[in-house]
Order: C-alpha cells, then sequence, then structure tokens
C-alpha cells in the first residue's frame, strides 16, 4: 500500500486495495521471508480478525504492560511490523491448509470490517499494546495484512 489514506480495512477504498491484494496471490506464490507458505500466512492473518470480530481479546500479558505502549508506537508509527518478527502463540500457524479455502475465508473476514466499519473493533485492551481506540485498532490490522501481503510480493 503506498497510500497513508489506503491504510484502512474499514474504508471502501482501502478495504478493496486490500482485496484486490488478496487476489493476487496464487497457490504457488512465494514468501521473501519467513517460514510460513502462502496458505499458512493466509490463515494466519484470519486470526486475529476473528479475535475482533469475537469481541475476544487474550488477557494482557506482563510484557504488555512492560513495552506494550513502546511497541505500539512504534508499529502503529513509520516502522511498523518488520521481518521475521515474533508472533504470539495463539496467532502461529504451521501446519497444511488448502490456498483456496484459506483466501476465501480471509476475503470474507476483510469484507466484514467494510461493512461493520469502525464498530467492528473490539473494545478490550490488546493484550500487548493495551487500550486502543476503533482507529488504532483499524491501522493495526491494515498494517499487518499489508506487512503480510508484502510479505508474498503483493
Amino acid at each position: 500500500m503506498n497510500s497513508a489514506s489506503t491504510l484502512s480495512i474499514t474504508t471502501k477504498e482501502g478495504n478493496e486495495a486490500i482485496l484486490r491484494r488478496i487476489n493476487t496471490l496464487t497457490p504457488v506464490s512465494k514468501a521473501e521471508w519467513g517460514r510460513m507458505n502462502v496458505a499458512q500466512m493466509l490463515a494466519h492473518c484470519q486470526r486475529p480478525l476473528k479475535l475482533a470480530l469475537a469481541k475476544k481479546m487474550p488477557k494482557r500479558n506482563i510484557l504488555g504492560y512492560l513495552v506494550g505502549g513502546f511497541l505500539k508506537k512504534r508499529i502503529l508509527g513509520d516502522v511498523g511490523f518488520t521481518r521475521n518478527m515474533p508472533t504470539a502463540p495463539e496467532l502461529v500457524v504451521n501446519d497444511d491448509r488448502s490456498f483456496d479455502v484459506e483466501r476465501e475465508q480471509l476475503l470474507s473476514l476483510v469484507k466484514r470490517f467494510a461493512e461493520g466499519g469502525l464498530a467492528a473493533f473490539p473494545t478490550a485492551p490488546h493484550p500487548l499494546f493495551g487500550g486502543m481506540t476503533p482507529h488504532e485498532w483499524d491501522l493495526l490490522y491494515a498494517k499487518h495484512l499489508d506487512h503480510h501481503l508484502r510479505q508474498f510480493g503483493v
């Protein structure tokens, strides 16, 4: 995503841009970094979206209290997600997945955020970053999707 204005999963423009990028992936798309294959990445990207829609966030842990504010500013700021960042254990996907199934499920989830708008986000604190506004949730999820789509060259 090139424009800051398109870094959104709730705006029409941002949501459509993400959907287009997801649709350019193929079962043979290769990662430029990391261990996941494309189907695993699609499944991984669904997990935080499902948590948000269910309005169920894992409890905040000690790491979140210690460094969450710093990491929140870093990820939501210019630095964003970096290559090979560690991820929460509940978001790890390392089993075999069907590309077609995972892509369709991710497309469906992303579309739900365009329909639900900012109200789709949880009010509970993020387990690492703490309290977040709906706009911060939107930016976080858009940046996460952008990061993984760039991982696979789209």
